[in-house]
């Protein structure tokens, strides 16, 4: 179902960043970011699939999901450059 399938990967965005907070050192550090990126990813394709299919109407909630992936990008960005 579409909708397990977004909470599945819109907790794991969470979880992963939590992650990143005890990362064992910088690499570790992008390295779980990256994964939450791939998962806010995931779960944008989700929302856009339950908007357009009438399941959902809300696109605001889409819209939230996509300032959180450039707030990841942005995060991995800084520091990549930070190395």
């Amino acid at each position: 179902m579409l909708t397990n399938q977004l909470i599945r990967s819109g907790t794991s965005v969470g979880a992963n960043i939590r992650e990143a907070f005890y990362a064992h050192g910088k690499a570790d550090f992008i390295a779980k970011l990256q994964i939450a990126l791939k998962e806010c990813s995931e779960s944008e394709y989700w929302l856009e699939l339950l908007i357009e299919s009438g399941y959902c109407d809300d696109k605001a909630i889409l819209e939230q999901c996509i300032e959180v992936k450039k707030m990841l990008i942005a995060s991995i960005n800084t520091a990549k450059n930070s190395q």
